[in-house]
C-alpha cells in the first residue's frame, strides 16, 4: 500500500521540504513485499500534483518508471516530475512542428539501501570480493522493482509504460524491461519503450574497468570510500559539466549524512559484476542477452565525458538492441540529467512512440527531395570517366618536386591510385559501413583517401582542424571509427589522445614511427603493391548501396559543439550533379577551391581541382599572389574562396606581378559563400578578376547549395528597404519555405510557401535532393529539424532566419537563437547590423538583446575602427551616428575591443557571449575588455 506516513525504521523519513526543485507532494512510502521479506521504499510520485489539475489514473498519456544509481536517488528525476506536470498545465514546448507534450505520471523508487528507503541490516561492510547476504544484488533489485510497481499500479488503468534509468539504475531498469518472463509473473506490465542515460550492460572481463572504479574497488579501500567517509558521494558529486551548486549537492547528500546510512553505496558498489567470478555475474548476463533479443525500442542519453561509463559501454548498446536512437551530449558527463536538460528528448521521443512512429530515417528512394534527383552515379565513377581527358585532375601548390614545381596529376593516374588504395584498404580488412576519420590536410593526399575509402564502402569522417584539438577528439570519438587514415600531424594527435580506430598513415613511414604511432599500414604502399589492378566488387564485398551512408561531415562548430551531418552516397551524387549545373562545368573548367568541400568535390564534377597554397582552415591565409600563382599552374578558370579569404586577398593584391594579373583575368567565374560577402567586397575583387561574373551561393554544411546571387543582382538591389543580406533565388531543384516567428521569437509548426511567405521574419526551412540525411547520434536535434510528408518531401529547419521579397528572393537575418524580442515583436540582427556595419567609424558591430524575453532592450555592441575607444558606451558622436544608421530603436550603443567571431569564416558573430557581456555592462558591472 502507499502511506504517507514515516517510515518504521531508523533514521529514514520522507524526503525534506526544502530542496531546491522538489515538490513534497511527490514523496510518498511504500509496503512492498520482496524476495526476502516486507521492505518500505520511499518513493517519488507526481500522480497527486496531476490529479490536482485533473488528470487520474486514466488521463494520463504515460508512465515513467525511472530508476537512480548509486549514490544518487529519486531526487535525480526532479526535472522530468516537474515536466509531466509542465505538460498537464499546456506549459511544456517540445520544439516547432512538435506535436502537443505527452502528461506523464513519474514513478521514481530509492532502491533500497538508498536515498529515503529502508535501510539494511548489515552485518559487515562491503568487500570488493563481492557483497555479504544483506546486500541487494542486480537480481534483487530487479525484483524489488517489479515488486512496487504491483502495489503502485495495483488494478489501475494502466497508460503505455517506459523505463528509464541511469548508472546502474540503467542495469536495472533495462534488465526489468527487457524480461517478459519476470513482468508477466509479477507485475504483469509491457513496456513500450525503454530509455537509459549513461549506463552499462556488459563489461568484458579482458577490459580493463574504469579508473574511478577501480579505485573505489580496490580491496580495502571500498569500505573506507563508500561507507566510512562519503569520498565516493563527493567524487561524483564532483563530476558536474558544470559543477554542482552548493543546494544541489546537500540535496543529494541528505539522505547520506550519517555513515550508518552509506550501506548501501558500499554495498552496490561491491555488487559490481566485473570478473565472471562475482555472484551477481549471470544476472548481468541476462540483461545483456534479453536486449539483444527484445523488440522493444529504446532510447539512448550519452553524457560524452563519463569518466566511468566510457564509449565502449555506449557502442556495445547500439550494437545490442534492435531499435534504439541516440542522442549523445558531447559537452556533458556522467550526471547527465543535471548537466543539460534532457526533458525535450525523453517526452518528445515517448510522443513519437505514442503516436506509432519512430524517429525514422528519411526516403531513401530517387526522389528525396524537391524534385527527382538524376541518375545515381558514385563519386569514384567520375574519376573513370574522365580518366581520357588530357587535362590534369589535381594541381597541388602545398606540395612541390625538387625544382619546385607544385605536385600535378592526371585522371587515369588518380583513377589508378584510387582503385589500387581501395584493394589495400579492402585487404586490410575495412568493410562497407566501417567509418574511417580522415586526419589528413586538404589537397592530393585527402582526394585521393577520400575516394579510395568511399570505393570500398567505408564512411568518411571529416573534421575541420579550425575545431582545434578538443573540438577534433570530441567529434571523432562522437563519429567512432573504425579506421584512421592520418599524416604526421593528425596520427600525432590520434595516438595522444587515444583515438578509437585501426591507423594508417599516408605516407609509408620509417619502422620506428610506424611503432610510435601505432600504425599498421600505408595508403601509398597499397598504391604501389596492387599498381595497375582494378578494383572490382565481390559477394562478400559488394559496391555500396546508394542509400548507405558515405560521410559524416563535421560543422565549423561556431555556433556551439559541431556537428555531424550525415550524407548518402546517393546525397552525395546529388550534390555533385546540383554543383556541375550551378558551376556550368564543361571539359577543360579548372576549379581553384579555397574551401575544403568544393576541393575534394572538384574531381567528381569533372573539373581539374587547384589547391592554392594556404590553409584551409584559416581561409584568411589565402594571399593575392597564391591565389594567382594557383591560377596560373592550373589554368584556373573558376575560383571559390570565403569572404574571409577574398578579404586578404584584396589587402595583398599589391605584391601581385603582371603575369599574376594576366592569369587573374583568365577566371570566367568568382564564387564566395560560407557567410554574406559584402557588395564592396564584390567591387574590390571584381578589380583584380575583371571578366569574372561574381557568385555568392548560400548553402550550410547541411546542404551545400540552397540559393544564388550575382553581383549585378546585388547592385540593383542594394537600396531595397529589405533588412538583411540578400542571397539571391532558389536554385532549380531546392525548395524553400518558411516558418513564421511569433512575437517571442519562436518558429511556427507550420511552414508556409509563395504568397504566404512574403515580406516575413521566419526559419528558413529547406527541401533539397542533396541535402543531409541526418545528423550523427543527435536524436533530438534530428526531431526539432526534421519536418516529414510535406508534399511528400523532407523538409529541415536550417535554424537560419529571414524572409522572402516579393520577386521571390531570399534574405538572411541571422540565426534563431540570435533573435531579439523587443516589445515591437521579433527582430533578426543581420537587418540593423547591415546598415550599421556602413559606417566608417565601425568595423564590426552585433546587435544583441539584454533582458527577460518579450521585452529586451535592443542594444547595439560595436567594435570601432578607432582603436583608442574603451569598453563601455559608446561617446555621443559615435552612438549618435549609429542610432541615425538603422531605423530600430537603440536602447544603448556599447563599444567592444573585440566582436568574437569564428576563426575560420571570421564573420560569424557569437552573438550570445556579447549579450551577457552588454547585459553586465548595463547592469553597472566592472567593465572588463572583451
Amino acid at each position: 500500500m502507499i502511506s504517507p506516513e514515516p517510515a518504521r525504521f531508523p533514521h529514514a523519513n520522507v524526503a525534506p521540504d526544502n530542496l531546491p526543485g522538489w515538490d513534497p507532494r511527490w514523496s510518498r512510502l511504500v509496503d512492498v513485499d520482496t524476495v526476502d521479506g516486507p521492505r518500505t521504499f520511499h518513493v517519488l510520485d507526481n500522480a497527486a500534483v496531476l490529479a490536482d489539475h485533473g488528470y487520474g489514473p486514466d488521463d494520463v498519456d504515460a508512465i515513467i518508471i525511472a530508476v537512480h544509481g548509486n549514490p544518487t536517488w529519486s531526487y535525480l528525476w526532479r526535472g522530468v516530475a516537474q515536466a509531466g506536470v509542465d505538460a498537464a498545465q499546456g506549459n511544456l514546448d517540445l520544439g516547432p512542428g512538435a506535436p502537443k507534450a505527452p502528461v506523464i505520471r513519474v514513478i521514481a523508487p530509492d532502491q533500497l539501501d538508498m536515498g529515503f528507503s529502508e535501510r539494511l541490516a548489515h552485518d559487515a561492510l562491503p568487500s570488493a570480493s563481492g557483497p555479504t547476504t544483506t546486500y541487494r544484488t542486480l537480481d534483487q533489485r530487479i525484483r524489488d522493482l517489479d515488486a512496487l510497481l504491483t502495489v503502485v499500479l495495483g488494478n489501475q488503468p494502466k497508460p503505455p509504460v517506459f523505463s528509464l534509468g541511469h548508472d546502474w539504475g540503467g542495469v536495472v531498469s533495462l534488465g526489468w524491461a527487457a524480461d517478459d518472463q519476470l513482468r508477466q509473473a509479477g507485475s504483469g506490465l509491457t513496456p513500450a519503450g525503454m530509455i537509459s542515460l549513461n549506463t552499462a550492460v556488459w563489461h568484458d572481463e579482458a577490459d580493463p574497468i574504469p579508473a574511478p572504479l577501480q579505485a573505489a574497488l580496490a580491496g580495502p579501500l571500498l569500505p573506507g570510500s563508500t561507507v566510512l567517509t562519503p569520498a565516493f558521494l563527493d567524487t561524483t558529486l564532483a563530476l558536474g559539466h558544470p559543477p554542482l551548486d552548493k543546494t544541489t549537492k546537500a540535496a543529494y547528500k541528505a539522505p547520506y549524512v550519517p555513515r550508518d546510512r552509506r550501506g548501501g553505496i558500499g554495498g552496490f558498489v561491491a555488487d559490481i559484476p566485473a570478473q565472471d567470478t562475482h555472484r551477481s555475474r549471470p544476472a548481468l548476463r541476462r540483461v545483456a542477452d534479453n536486449l539483444a533479443t527484445t523488440p522493444t525500442p529504446a532510447l539512448l542519453l550519452w553524457g560524452a565525458k563519463d569518466p566511468v561509463f566510457l564509449d565502449r559501454y555506449q557502442h556495445d548498446l547500439l550494437e545490442r538492441i534492435q531499435h534504439i536512437d541516440i542522442h549523445r551530449y558531447n559537452t556533458a558527463g556522467h550526471l547527465l540529467a543535471e548537466d543539460r536538460d534532457i526533458v525535450e528528448s525523453i517526452f518528445g521521443w515517448i510522443r513519437q512512440q505514442l503516436d506509432g512512429r519512430r524517429d525514422r530515417a528519411p526516403d531513401q528512394s530517387a526522389t528525396t527531395g524537391s524534385v527527382a534527383v538524376g541518375a545515381y552515379t558514385p563519386l569514384w565513377e567520375y574519376l573513370n570517366r574522365w580518366s581520357d581527358s588530357p587535362t590534369k585532375a589535381l594541381v597541388d601548390m602545398t606540395v612541390t618536386d625538387r625544382r619546385g614545381k607544385p605536385f600535378e596529376v592526371s585522371w587515369a593516374k588518380l583513377s589508378a591510385i584510387v582503385n589500387a588504395m581501395a584493394i589495400g584498404l579492402r585487404n586490410a580488412g575495412m568493410r562497407p559501413g566501417d567509418r574511417v576519420a580522415m586526419l589528413v590536410e586538404p589537397g592530393r593526399d585527402l582526394t585521393a583517401a577520400l575516394y579510395a575509402v568511399l570505393r570500398v564502402g567505408g564512411v568518411a569522417v571529416v573534421t575541420d582542424a579550425g575545431l582545434g584539438i578538443d573540438g577534433m577528439t570530441r567529434a571523432i570519438r562522437s563519429a567512432a571509427p573504425s579506421w584512421i587514415i592520418g599524416q604526421t600531424p593528425g596520427l600525432t594527435l590520434a595516438r595522444t589522445t587515444n583515438l578509437p580506430g585501426k591507423r594508417l598513415s599516408v605516407h609509408t613511414m620509417d619502422p620506428l614511427a610506424r611503432r610510435a604511432l601505432g600504425l599498421s599500414g600505408s595508403l601509398y604502399s597499397f598504391a604501389t603493391e596492387y599498381n595497375g589492378q582494378q578494383y572490382q566488387a565481390t559477394a562478400t564485398h559488394p559496391d555500396p548501396d546508394p542509400s548507405a551512408e558515405a560521410a559524416v561531415l563535421f560543422t565549423s562548430g561556431s555556433t556551439g559543439p559541431a556537428k555531424g551531418v550525415r550524407y548518402t552516397h546517393q546525397k552525395l551524387s546529388a550534390l555533385t550533379q546540383r554543383l556541375q549545373d550551378t558551376l556550368s562545368v564543361a571539359p577543360g573548367s579548372s576549379l581553384l577551391a579555397g574551401f575544403a568541400p568544393f576541393a575534394l568535390l572538384g574531381p567528381a564534377i569533372g573539373a581539374t581541382s587547384v589547391t592554392p597554397k594556404m590553409s584551409v582552415t584559416k581561409p584568411a591565409t589565402l594571399t593575392a599572389t597564391a591565389l594567382a600563382d594557383a591560377a596560373i599552374a592550373g589554368d584556373a578558370t573558376m575560383v571559390f574562396a570565403s569572404p574571409a579569404a577574398l578579404h586578404n586577398v584584396v589587402d595583398t593584391a599589391h605584391a601581385l606581378t603582371g603575369e599574376h594579373r594576366a592569369a587573374l583575368e583568365k577566371i570566367s567565374m568568382l564564387l564566395s559563400a560560407g557567410a554574406p560577402v559584402p557588395v564592396q567586397l564584390m567591387n574590390d575583387v571584381l578589380e583584380l578578376v575583371p571578366h569574372a561574373e561574381f557568385h555568392s551561393p548560400y548553402g550550410m554544411t547541411e546542404s551545400l547549395l540552397i540559393s544564388d546571387i550575382d553581383h549585378h543582382t546585388q547592385h540593383a538591389i542594394a537600396d531595397q528597404p529589405d533588412r538583411g543580406v540578400c542571397v539571391g533565388k532558389p536554385l532549380d531543384v531546392v525548395r524553400v519555405a518558411m516558418a513564421p516567428l511569433d512575437a517571442l521569437g519562436r518558429p511556427a509548426d507550420e511552414i508556409f510557401e509563395g504568397e504566404e511567405a512574403v515580406g516575413k521574419l521566419s526559419e528558413i526551412v529547406i527541401s533539397t535532393p542533396h541535402m543531409l540525411e541526418g545528423y550523427d547520434k543527435l536524436y533530438n536535434t534530428n526531431r526539432q529539424t526534421r519536418v516529414d510528408d510535406v508534399d511528400g518531401l523532407q523538409w529541415h529547419r536550417t535554424g537560419d532566419i529571414g524572409h522572402f521579397d516579393a520577386e521571390g528572393r531570399l534574405w538572411i537575418e541571422g540565426r534563431t537563437y540570435h533573435i531579439v524580442t523587443p516589445p515591437t515583436g521579433a527582430l533578426g540582427p543581420g537587418g540593423p547590423e547591415d546598415d550599421i556595419q556602413r559606417l566608417d567609424e565601425v568595423r564590426r558591430v552585433a546587435i544583441v538583446g539584454v533582458g527577460p524575453v518579450g521585452t529586451q532592450a535592443v542594444v547595439a555592441v560595436v567594435e570601432p575602427t578607432d582603436s583608442s575607444l574603451k569598453p563601455g558606451l559608446a561617446p555621443t558622436e559615435l552612438a549618435d551616428a549609429v542610432r541615425a544608421a538603422t531605423d530600430v530603436e537603440l536602447a544603448a550603443v556599447l563599444i567592444t575591443d573585440t566582436v568574437p567571431v569564428d576563426i575560420r569564416h571570421n564573420s560569424k558573430i557569437n552573438r550570445p557571449v556579447l549579450a551577457e557581456w552588454a547585459s553586465h555592462v548595463l547592469a553597472g558591472g566592472k567593465v572588463t575588455h572583451r
